[in-house]
């Protein structure tokens, strides 16, 4: 055997067909190797690969130009009793750009589909900077709101409420067609976890199926358009409605909810407390 190695050896070496042949078929021999290694190493990495793109899908939706709000702090300077404006007013008119909405990745721990109250628990809590009554979005859609947090965990109430469990709290979410503008409010009917209802759009709109239904950005919890679904069906329950009713599949798949992204409105406390201020004064 020693023999014939040196032989080999000897004919790789001193003849340029051989030596190529087998140069190639070491390559493919290792090409293969290497390939099966780097598979095994990547499954094995797959975690932080996850990790990684989620704290990057963060950075980018944070950069998002809904996740900022313009506000207008001009003012017109006026110099005499017949208003006239100086020549200059224009430069005193200005816009500032404020963050409204801050998101935060989140891990899904523990996660429920087939109760009439689904909740989702979070490995992110109020030293996270995690509050109740933040909303919860997936890479595809709406999840839920933030109900209740300790230090290093969060319960989110799912989009899977249904509203008939409970008269005082019913979960309905603010949404608009993409398409058209029309609003309505989507709501769970604790049927099926992949589809969800959408009531009080008016039979005026024009509706096809497919088309995508989003959120109208009238909720605090949620920015505007953040998908929750796409029409499946829609009817009139009889003539004397105004309303369609439709259905829609949802655009997160709560069966495998891995990471969400936590969304903090940071205006939400002073539109909260304008509005009850302004109630109580209509009372």
């Amino acid at each position: 055997m020693l023999l014939e190695v040196i032989c080999f050896i000897f004919v790789f070496r001193h003849n340029n067909f051989q030596r190529t042949v087998y140069l190639n078929s070491s390559n493919a021999m290792s090409g293969k190797l290497y390939s099966r290694y780097n598979d095994v190493t990547y499954y094995f990495h797959l975690q932080s690969t996850n990790d990684s793109l989620v704290r990057e899908n963060t950075i980018l939706r944070n950069e998002l130009a809904s996740s900022f709000e313009i506000s207008d702090t001009g003012s017109t300077v006026i110099y005499d009793t017949l208003r006239r404006f100086s020549n200059d007013s224009a430069r005193n008119l200005m816009s500032v750009e404020a963050r409204k909405f801050l998101y935060r990745e989140a891990k899904v721990i523990n996660n429920s589909v087939n109760r009439e109250i689904n909740t989702i628990t979070l490995r992110r809590g109020s030293k996270h900077g995690i509050r109740p009554n933040m909303g919860v979005v997936s890479p595809t859609g709406i999840v839920g709101v933030v109900r209740s947090v300790s230090d290093n965990y969060a319960v989110v109430v799912s989009l899977l409420y249904k509203s008939s469990a409970s008269a005082t709290s019913n979960f309905g979410v603010s949404a608009k067609m993409r398409r058209s503008g029309e609003i309505g409010t989507v709501y769970w009917d604790g049927a099926n976890a992949g589809f969800a209802q959408m009531k009080d759009v008016p039979r005026s709109a024009i509706l096809q199926k497919g088309d995508t239904i989003v959120t109208s950005g009238f909720s605090a919890f949620f920015p505007e358009n953040i998908t929750i679904g796409y029409i499946d069906t829609f009817r009139v329950s009889d003539r004397s409605s105004t309303s369609y009713n439709i259905r829609l599949k949802l655009a997160t798949n709560f069966y495998n909810l891995q990471y969400v992204y936590v969304i903090e409105n940071l205006l939400r406390d002073e539109q909260m407390k304008l509005e009850d201020s302004t109630r109580n004064l209509l009372k």
